[in-house]
């Protein structure tokens, strides 16, 4: 029985591990479970996984996380500290799941405390790739990644043949709008980009799919995972998202993983890598399915992935600089402040400020990584005050 830690438990991610768990108990044990502040999910999924340890990030629920919990002997903390003390505990594993910068921290906690990692956390590599990778590496914890994409890398990437890789394709599905006309974008709401045509994700990681932001930051991430340059990646439009991505090899083998569009499936892989476990998402049928098909990604459309590899070159904290400015951009788009079309705009303004005023730096610790993420968000909430002024002039 191998025991795991959950960062992000209420969340997608979180739920769906708890899921595989479930059809596997005699497999797992719960070390502990971590949230944010949705502390009646927390307890009640603590309760019927027996862990060890539940903790929410949220000081002020403390006492709501504790009553709920009363009598169970189950460990109750709550705060920035204590999410870091249970990404440290002693486990097996650690699904690394909290969305954004916030999971930076624990993630690395987790590392230095030698537990493999279960990467679901983009920001680890996006914002400071370099730092979490060579930490990995130094101490030999294996990071192990769930995203969908990624996870279909892994089982297509031939480590021994490394060098004979000629390039790695990701594939996007396109989002809601990939055929929706361009003089339209502007005019998208909230609740129409949160309808993801295939996949169940949380908001903010919907509206990247959207905006295919998402397949920018996944790009960065497969070149931190794998020992590939950056003009070896690519990424494609494949609407179905049944292959979740390609590795093309130098005799002209092209090697895919498929699947049904659930995430249930990367987390099983991750959870019992290299050995396979049962998952009861729907089996794939590819002759109900017709076809597959594939497109080119129209930058006009979609600039984010050209402006995520750019920020790639340029290194340093433009990877922190990119994520923190588009998590601002995110959240004033789903606030109605930022209209659709400005988001991955915004984005880039801010890398721009930062190229001018030699913000773009090597990143020698987390707190190079905190203050180019300080900067983009400051700089982003500027922009976006000036162009509401400007707006109510």
């Amino acid at each position: 029985m191998k025991t795991l830690t959950i960062l992000g438990a209420t969340g997608s991610i979180g739920q769906s591990t708890l899921d595989v768990v479930r059809q596997h108990r005699g497999r797992f044990m719960i070390e502990a479970l971590v949230a944010n502040a949705n502390v009646e999910r927390l307890a009640a999924d603590a309760r019927e996984m027996s862990a060890r340890m539940a903790v929410t990030a949220d000081p002020a629920r403390y006492r709501e996380l504790q009553d709920a919990l009363f009598g169970t002997g189950i460990e109750v903390a709550a705060g920035p500290e204590a999410v870091i003390e249970a990404a440290s505990r002693p486990a097996d594993m650690v699904m690394a799941a909290i969305v954004g910068v916030a999971g930076l921290a624990p993630t690395l906690a987790a590392v230095e405390a030698r537990n493999t990692i279960l990467l679901a956390n983009k920001e680890c590599l996006v914002s400071a790739g370099e730092l979490f990778m060579a930490r990995a590496k130094a101490l030999s914890v294996p990071v192990v990644p769930v995203d969908s994409e990624h996870n279909a890398i892994m089982q297509c990437f031939e480590q021994e043949n490394a060098r004979a890789v000629e390039k790695i394709t990701l594939t996007a599905s396109g989002g809601p709008f990939r055929e929706r006309p361009p003089e339209t974008l502007r005019d998208v709401t909230p609740e129409e980009a949160l309808d993801h045509p295939n996949w169940d994700m949380g908001a903010k990681v919907t509206i990247d799919s959207a905006t295919l932001m998402n397949k920018g930051l996944e790009l960065m991430e497969a070149y931190h995972l794998y020992p590939v340059g950056t003009h070896q990646l690519e990424a494609i439009i494949h609407p179905q998202s049944i292959v979740h991505s390609l590795v093309s090899y130098a005799d002209g083998s092209v090697l895919a993983q498929l699947g049904t569009p659930d995430m249930r499936t990367p987390i099983a892989v991750a959870l019992a890598w290299p050995e396979r476990i049962g998952t009861n998402v729907r089996r794939l049928d590819l002759a109900a399915l017709g076809r597959l098909t594939f497109e080119p990604i129209d930058e006009e459309r979609f600039p984010a992935p050209s402006l995520a590899l750019a920020a790639l070159e340029r290194g340093g904290s433009a990877g922190a600089i990119l994520n923190a400015a588009n998590e601002v951009a995110v959240e004033a788009f789903l606030a109605r402040r930022l209209p659709f079309t400005e988001i991955v705009p915004l984005a880039a303004r801010v890398l721009e400020a930062a190229e001018r005023s030699g913000t773009i730096r090597p990143l020698t610790g987390l707190d190079d990584v905190d203050a180019a993420d300080a900067f983009a968000r400051e700089t982003a909430r500027a922009l976006l005050g000036a162009a509401s002024s400007h707006a109510a002039e």
